[in-house]
């Protein structure tokens, strides 16, 4: 700060709370510009593996935090079709979420693959982390619904309603299950287009 030293504390700590304020806001502007912009873009569908999409995302988790201690269940091979970008940025909210809730964990445990529900292939991303009660279920998808006990965590809100509206462009739907203190699993369908 420029007269920095000519301020006494009190003004020095308000001029970087507002500083930081200031900071959070710009964060949220950017992140509510790409949510928005989900709403137009249209899907580019092709083959790809979205196991090996996992496998980064969860590479470049690992390398954030070197001294946590973890465990990945990535299930090889499994092949949707889909936009990449946008089902990357869907499975990118749902492995940082579960790293983020499994942060207080002695060893995080992070679980992605498929299986089938009612007829239908259904991917999913389980964790051990803090959980959540079912009963606030349907609030998880809704932008800037925090969960109760989710405060101590960072996040701006808009993650999992992002992953809804994307697993929705994709004709298909995402579901949640959980327990306080047991974890959480995270389902999601894609059409067959």
């Amino acid at each position: 700060m420029r007269y920095g030293a000519k301020l006494d504390e009190t003004c020095r700590e308000y001029l970087t709370g507002g500083y930081k304020n200031v900071q959070r806001m710009s964060q949220l502007i950017d992140v509510l510009l790409e949510f928005s912009k989900l709403s137009n873009v249209e899907p580019q569908r092709e083959d790809f593996d979205i196991s090996a999409v996992a496998r980064e995302i969860l590479d470049e988790l690992k390398r954030t935090s070197p001294e946590r201690r973890y465990v990945f269940r990535i299930a090889d091979g499994i092949m949707v079709n889909g936009d990449p970008k946008l089902l990357g940025v869907a499975l990118n909210n749902l492995l940082r979420n579960a790293w983020k809730y499994t942060g207080k964990k002695e060893e995080t445990v992070i679980e992605f693959t498929a299986t089938e529900i009612a007829g239908n292939q259904a991917y999913f991303v389980r964790d051990n982390g803090e959980g959540f009660d079912l009963a606030d279920a349907d609030k998880l998808f809704i932008p800037f619904q925090r969960l109760p006990g989710s405060e101590e965590f960072k996040g701006s809100g808009i993650g999992l309603a992002t992953v809804e509206r994307i697993i929705r462009r994709h004709g298909g739907r995402v579901w949640a299950e959980g327990e306080p203190g047991k974890g959480a699993c995270f389902y999601f369908t894609l059409s067959a287009d």
